[in-house]
């Protein structure tokens, strides 16, 4: 477990949504594991303070998100209702929200309302069958087992691996030629 922090502070809401964006996709996209737990800071005043703090999980991969998006409406339920459509529509089916939060706040002197949202999930890859399977795929898979057992290609069943992957003993043959190939480590 690894803890990360994401801070900004501006006079302008959007250019500290543009900050938190921009500074978590940069991060996250570096780093192993998924978000188990997630404490959004959201507050309002001269300044507007966004921080998020994240325990990562290294167990498991997921892509990490944290989105943050602002709206402004007639009213609070307006600007809100704004925002999280823009939550809602960067999403990917299949998101699992760890944390969000949504803040208004109307400004003195213009009584404009904006609302600001954010959000923190993860989107887990869908297991597939191994005979699903893309080339590279099913030669990464390969490549890893020969890696760890120092590229000896005899402790394969390549009639077992070809019925697996649903492909003929001719491909697996050519996949081991490759990886040993890219390895440098060819007969």
């Amino acid at each position: 477990m690894m803890l990360l922090s994401f801070h900004c502070e501006s006079a302008s809401i959007e250019d500290c949504i543009e900050e938190i964006n921009k500074k978590s996709e940069n991060v996250l996209r570096d780093v192993p594991g998924f978000v188990n737990s997630a404490k959004i800071q959201l507050s309002f005043g001269a300044f507007m303070n966004l921080g998020v703090v994240l325990a990562i999980d290294h167990s498991i991969n997921a892509c990490k998100v944290v989105r943050a998006e602002f709206s402004s409406g007639k009213n609070r339920e307006d600007a809100i209702n704004k925002t999280l459509e823009k939550l809602n529509s960067t999403m990917p089916e299949g998101a699992k929200i760890v944390d969000f939060d949504v803040k208004t706040y109307t400004t003195p002197v213009t009584r404009r309302t904006y609302a600001v949202g954010v959000v923190v999930y993860n989107v887990f890859e869908e297991k597939k069958p191994v005979g699903k399977y893309t080339l590279k795929e099913r030669r990464k898979l390969i490549a890893m087992v020969l890696e760890a057992f120092d590229y000896n290609p005899k402790v394969l069943n390549i009639s077992e691996l070809a019925r697996v992957f649903g492909v003929s003993r001719d491909s697996i043959y050519y996949d081991i030629e490759q990886i040993l190939k890219e390895a440098g480590k060819s007969k």
